[in-house]
Order: C-alpha cells, then sequence, then structure tokens
C-alpha cells in the first residue's frame, strides 16, 4: 500500500486552550465579587436578626401587664340585725398589684359598685387618683353606704333565702380609666372594669373561702 493510501492519523489528545492574562483577571475579579456579594449578604442578614431580637426583647420588656385585684375584706355590718338590705353600710378592701418590672400605671378615679344578682343595690364614692409604682400593691378601701334591696323585689326574696341558708353572693365593680408609664412615655387612656364575686354569711362577714379571691379584670 503506497503512502498516498494511507488513512490520516488524528490525535485523540485533548487540545489545550490557552488564554489570555485578562480572562484569568476577569475569573479572578468574579470570584471576588461572588465571595464579598457571600459576606454583605451574610453580615447585613446578623445585623437584621440582631435588630430583630433586640427589638422583640424590648417589646417583652415593656409590653404591659394588665394589674391584678384580689379581694381581701367585704363586710355588711348590719345584715346580723337585718334580714333584708335597707340603708345597709357596705366596706371593702381590694389589692391592686402592679406586676409590671420597669412599668408604672396612673388610675384616675375609681368607682365601686355592688350587685346581687346582676342589681345594683349600692355605690361608693370616687376614689382618689394615684399612680402605682412597678412591682407594688395597693390596698382600695371602699364604703358603700345606703345599700338598699325591696324585699318585695324577687330579688329581695332571693336573698332572704339565700341569707336563711347562710350564704349571700353579691359582686363588686370597679371602674377606673388607667394609662402605662414608662420613663417619659405615657400610654393612652383605657377604660379598665374589676369584677370581683364574694360571698358574705348571715352575719354579714366575708366567708373564708372568698378571702383573696382573684377578681376578672378587662378593658373597653
Amino acid at each position: 500500500m503506497s503512502d498516498s493510501d494511507r488513512l490520516p492519523i488524528r490525535d485523540s489528545r485533548p487540545i489545550k486552550h490557552r488564554h489570555s492574562t485578562g480572562y484569568y483577571a476577569h475569573r479572578v475579579h468574579e470570584s471576588l465579587t461572588a465571595r464579598a456579594t457571600k459576606v454583605l449578604c451574610a453580615i447585613f442578614l446578623f445585623i437584621f436578626l440582631f435588630v430583630g431580637i433586640f427589638f422583640f426583647i424590648i417589646w417583652l420588656s415593656l409590653h404591659p401587664h394588665r394589674p391584678s385585684f384580689h379581694m381581701m375584706d367585704f363586710t355588711v355590718p348590719t345584715l346580723a340585725q337585718q334580714s333584708v338590705l335597707e340603708n345597709a353600710l357596705i366596706t371593702f378592701n381590694v389589692t391592686a398589684r402592679n406586676s409590671n418590672q420597669h412599668m408604672g400605671i396612673y388610675y384616675d378615679s375609681m368607682v365601686g359598685s355592688v350587685f346581687y344578682k346582676d342589681r345594683r343595690i349600692g355605690s361608693t364614692s370616687s376614689f382618689p387618683p394615684f399612680f402605682q409604682e412597678p412591682k407594688t400593691t395597693t390596698i382600695v378601701h371602699g364604703t358603700s353606704g345606703a345599700a338598699t334591696l325591696n324585699v318585695n323585689s324577687n330579688e329581695g326574696k332571693e336573698f332572704v333565702n339565700d341569707r336563711q341558708h347562710g350564704t349571700v353572693v353579691l359582686r363588686l365593680d370597679i371602674t377606673s380609666g388607667i394609662r402605662f408609664k414608662v420613663s417619659t412615655w405615657k400610654s393612652k387612656h383605657h377604660k379598665m372594669h374589676v369584677n370581683c364575686d364574694v360571698a358574705v354569711g348571715s352575719d354579714g362577714s366575708m366567708l373564708p373561702a372568698w378571702k383573696n379571691k382573684k377578681c376578672s379584670v378587662y378593658f373597653t
């Protein structure tokens, strides 16, 4: 076979492409840009998380907790001499607890009312406004005069029956406007309602089982 009839032999070795210096400089620049972008994203993400956690902690520390009230004493002194309420005197002591760590509470004038089965039988004069420091307890003392319940009414008959059985359940309602205070900042007014259920015996004294009973608190 002559040389002209031989098939050409193809070189199977990979062809090496030689790149210019500018190409490698461009690749290095792209790599540095990608790394810088990742670092900046990580920094911004860290700052965002840190700020979010910081404000969340601040919100938790400043988030106001509503005051808590407990019935300490409730007496109808004249009930021992009367079978019904007629110009009866009612006295009570309620504790108001501010459990906030750094937040004080301004209380506007308080007004108390005494109810028997949703019928108001007496009311108190307004308590003067006061400010309550954080983590403190204040005793609210009140007197309701001229409490009266018509003996001929359905409630009056039920009252006489309850007294004969030795347990008369009443309800003390206290209303007031309050504001929360942190440093120089003060919140808007909130209308507060406190409902305290209490039971007295035939002698008008509060039954032991109802002492220190927690009152319900809500805002409108």
